[in-house]
């Protein structure tokens, strides 16, 4: 049974979610400040966790830095904010999606479960050579010619998506599915930035090959050399 953290200081919201939730069969656990969600996080494993921005002790953006120094558990947040900067840098720190309030509890449910269908098959992945590359999906990490990549999370999962089919061309839309992130939340434009810093990243170890080929009008393809 999935368990799902709840860290949200509302508690008539937190009712909703928790009935919703336990509807679909998760388990879950309801928390009213971000410092106490991540000490729990640090003593108790979970499937995924809800995290509201604006709590009264550290914002939900603090707290989801604070806790992608320690783990990789996937995040959702609930915000009462609905600028577009405001899911970009969610995103952008970490965040695997963006719900706004007021909102659906099976919306959320439903998103929960779409995550964990896509981070489940990838946690599972271990050790699995391709070419130069080794990919350890337990402990996420990928090697580059013996070489351990300080990958952020999503260039993690970018490289992982690109690993997994190797010369297949990927939109961006297909890559932002990879990131576990929805192609309406205005984050597309990111991919780009993302697949430049691996290829800085990929030279820093073999100069002379370039693995992540463009395609104008298409989008990128991995190619093991």
């Amino acid at each position: 049974m999935p368990h799902i953290l709840i860290v949200e200081d509302e508690a008539a919201i937190a009712d909703t979610l928790i009935y919703a939730l336990q509807a679909e069969g998760f388990s879950t656990h309801w928390l009213g400040l971000a410092q106490a969600g991540l000490d729990y996080l640090q003593q108790q494993p979970v499937d995924l966790l809800i995290l509201d921005v604006g709590l009264p002790d550290i914002s939900g953006f603090e707290a989801c830095k604070r806790l992608r120094r320690f783990s990789e558990v996937p995040v959702i947040f609930l915000t009462a904010r609905d600028a577009e900067i405001d899911r970009v840098v969610g995103l952008e720190i970490g965040a695997d999606d963006y719900v706004v309030k007021p909102f659906s509890p099976r919306e959320v449910a439903a998103r929960v479960k779409a995550i964990l269908k896509r981070v489940v098959p990838r946690a599972a992945l271990v050790a699995e050579p391709s070419g130069p590359f080794q990919l350890d999906g337990e402990r996420v990490q990928i090697h580059y010619h013996g070489q351990l990549l300080g990958l952020t999370r999503h260039e993690f999962r970018l490289l992982q998506t690109l690993l997994a089919q190797p010369e297949r061309v990927f939109s961006r839309e297909q890559l932002l599915d990879g990131l576990g992130v929805a192609a309406d939340v205005g984050y597309e434009r990111n991919i780009d930035s993302h697949i430049k810093s691996l290829r800085a990243k990929l030279r820093a170890v073999a100069v002379d090959a370039e693995p992540i080929q463009t395609h104008r009008g298409l989008g990128y393809s991995l190619r093991l050399v």
